[in-house]
Protein backbone atom coordinates (compact mmCIF):
# COMPACT_ATOMS: atom_id res chain seq x y z
CA UNK A 1 0.00 0.00 0.00
CA UNK A 2 1.15 3.59 -0.62
CA UNK A 3 1.40 6.26 1.42
CA UNK A 4 -1.85 8.09 1.16
CA UNK A 5 -0.97 11.55 0.54
CA UNK A 6 -1.23 14.58 3.18
CA UNK A 7 0.13 12.48 5.84
CA UNK A 8 3.27 12.94 7.46
CA UNK A 9 4.46 11.15 10.68
CA UNK A 10 6.59 13.04 13.25
CA UNK A 11 7.64 12.25 16.83
CA UNK A 12 5.59 13.51 19.78
CA UNK A 13 7.13 16.67 22.04
CA UNK A 14 6.84 17.47 25.50
CA UNK A 15 4.68 20.31 23.84
CA UNK A 16 2.42 17.64 22.34
CA UNK A 17 1.58 16.54 25.72
CA UNK A 18 -1.93 18.31 26.15
CA UNK A 19 -3.10 17.69 22.52
CA UNK A 20 -2.09 13.50 23.04
CA UNK A 21 -4.57 13.53 26.16
CA UNK A 22 -7.15 15.28 24.32
CA UNK A 23 -6.61 13.33 21.37
CA UNK A 24 -6.90 9.54 22.89
CA UNK A 25 -10.32 11.18 25.02
CA UNK A 26 -11.65 11.22 21.63
CA UNK A 27 -9.92 8.63 19.52
CA UNK A 28 -8.80 5.83 21.69
CA UNK A 29 -10.62 2.64 22.49
CA UNK A 30 -11.96 2.81 26.30
CA UNK A 31 -9.86 0.95 29.09
CA UNK A 32 -8.71 1.18 32.63
CA UNK A 33 -5.71 3.19 31.73
CA UNK A 34 -5.14 5.82 33.95
CA UNK A 35 -3.50 8.97 31.57
CA UNK A 36 -1.88 11.79 33.29
CA UNK A 37 0.32 14.37 31.94
CA UNK A 38 3.65 13.32 33.61
CA UNK A 39 3.23 9.93 32.73
CA UNK A 40 3.52 11.13 28.41
CA UNK A 41 6.28 13.67 29.33
CA UNK A 42 8.07 10.56 31.56
CA UNK A 43 7.71 8.17 28.17
CA UNK A 44 8.97 11.31 25.76
CA UNK A 45 11.77 11.97 28.04
CA UNK A 46 12.69 8.36 28.39
CA UNK A 47 12.67 7.56 24.76
CA UNK A 48 12.18 10.46 22.26
CA UNK A 49 11.23 8.08 19.38
CA UNK A 50 8.21 6.38 21.19
CA UNK A 51 5.21 8.61 20.32
CA UNK A 52 4.53 8.71 16.29
CA UNK A 53 1.96 11.39 15.58
CA UNK A 54 0.08 11.27 12.05
CA UNK A 55 -0.57 14.80 10.70
CA UNK A 56 -2.86 15.75 7.84
CA UNK A 57 -2.36 19.64 7.45
CA UNK A 58 -0.86 20.00 10.53
CA UNK A 59 -3.40 18.72 12.46
CA UNK A 60 -3.33 15.37 14.54
CA UNK A 61 -4.72 12.53 12.64
CA UNK A 62 -3.41 9.59 14.44
CA UNK A 63 -0.73 8.25 16.96
CA UNK A 64 0.89 5.28 17.40
CA UNK A 65 3.69 4.09 20.70
CA UNK A 66 6.62 2.70 19.72
CA UNK A 67 7.99 1.16 22.62
CA UNK A 68 11.46 -0.18 22.87
CA UNK A 69 12.56 -1.53 25.73
CA UNK A 70 16.64 -3.11 23.83
CA UNK A 71 14.48 -6.63 23.78
CA UNK A 72 10.98 -5.96 22.78
CA UNK A 73 9.41 -3.95 20.25
CA UNK A 74 5.50 -2.94 21.94
CA UNK A 75 2.76 -1.44 19.90
CA UNK A 76 0.33 0.52 21.55
CA UNK A 77 -2.26 2.79 21.25
CA UNK A 78 -3.36 3.41 17.65
CA UNK A 79 -5.76 5.77 17.59
CA UNK A 80 -7.23 7.50 14.82
CA UNK A 81 -9.36 10.13 14.45
CA UNK A 82 -12.92 8.75 13.87
CA UNK A 83 -13.80 11.69 11.26
CA UNK A 84 -10.39 10.22 9.41
CA UNK A 85 -10.67 6.48 9.79
CA UNK A 86 -10.37 4.45 7.15
CA UNK A 87 -7.80 6.51 5.11
CA UNK A 88 -4.52 4.86 5.49
CA UNK A 89 -3.33 6.47 8.24
CA UNK A 90 -3.23 3.37 10.91
CA UNK A 91 -1.22 1.70 8.03
CA UNK A 92 0.81 4.62 7.41
CA UNK A 93 1.83 4.97 11.60
CA UNK A 94 2.54 0.80 11.62
CA UNK A 95 4.81 1.24 8.94
CA UNK A 96 6.44 4.05 10.31
CA UNK A 97 6.80 2.03 13.77
CA UNK A 98 8.02 -1.49 12.06
CA UNK A 99 10.85 0.81 10.30
CA UNK A 100 11.82 2.59 13.91
CA UNK A 101 11.99 -0.91 15.17
CA UNK A 102 14.15 -2.34 11.87
CA UNK A 103 17.05 0.01 13.01
CA UNK A 104 17.15 -0.71 16.26
CA UNK A 105 17.53 -3.75 15.59
CA UNK A 106 14.12 -5.86 16.39
CA UNK A 107 13.37 -9.17 14.62
CA UNK A 108 9.46 -8.93 15.81
CA UNK A 109 6.91 -6.41 16.58
CA UNK A 110 3.89 -7.12 18.88
CA UNK A 111 0.82 -4.86 20.18
CA UNK A 112 -1.74 -4.51 22.63
CA UNK A 113 -5.36 -4.86 20.71
CA UNK A 114 -8.19 -4.88 22.43
CA UNK A 115 -10.50 -7.85 22.24
CA UNK A 116 -13.55 -6.16 21.48
CA UNK A 117 -12.08 -3.02 19.61
CA UNK A 118 -13.15 -4.93 16.04
CA UNK A 119 -12.19 -1.85 14.11
CA UNK A 120 -8.66 -1.87 15.29
CA UNK A 121 -8.91 -6.11 14.15
CA UNK A 122 -9.16 -5.27 10.81
CA UNK A 123 -6.02 -2.26 10.91
CA UNK A 124 -3.61 -4.51 12.59
CA UNK A 125 -4.69 -8.01 10.53
CA UNK A 126 -4.02 -5.70 7.09
CA UNK A 127 -1.06 -4.78 8.61
CA UNK A 128 -0.13 -8.77 8.76
CA UNK A 129 -0.27 -8.87 12.45
CA UNK A 130 -2.35 -11.79 14.04
CA UNK A 131 -3.69 -12.94 17.73
CA UNK A 132 -0.93 -15.55 19.20
CA UNK A 133 -3.16 -18.25 20.68
CA UNK A 134 -0.38 -19.45 22.55
CA UNK A 135 0.10 -16.31 25.04
CA UNK A 136 -2.32 -14.96 27.55
CA UNK A 137 -1.08 -11.45 28.78
CA UNK A 138 -1.41 -11.64 32.64
CA UNK A 139 -1.42 -8.12 34.85
CA UNK A 140 -1.59 -7.42 38.43
CA UNK A 141 -2.65 -3.47 39.06
CA UNK A 142 0.68 -1.69 41.39
CA UNK A 143 -1.15 0.28 43.93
Amino acid sequence: MEKPTGISVRNGRLEDVGALLAFWLEAAEGTDRHDDPAKVVALIERDHEAVLIAEIDGKMAGTLIAGWDGWRAHLYRLAVDPSRRRQGIGSVLIRAAEERFAKLGAFRADAMVLHENVLAHHAWGSAGYAPQPQWARWVKPLS
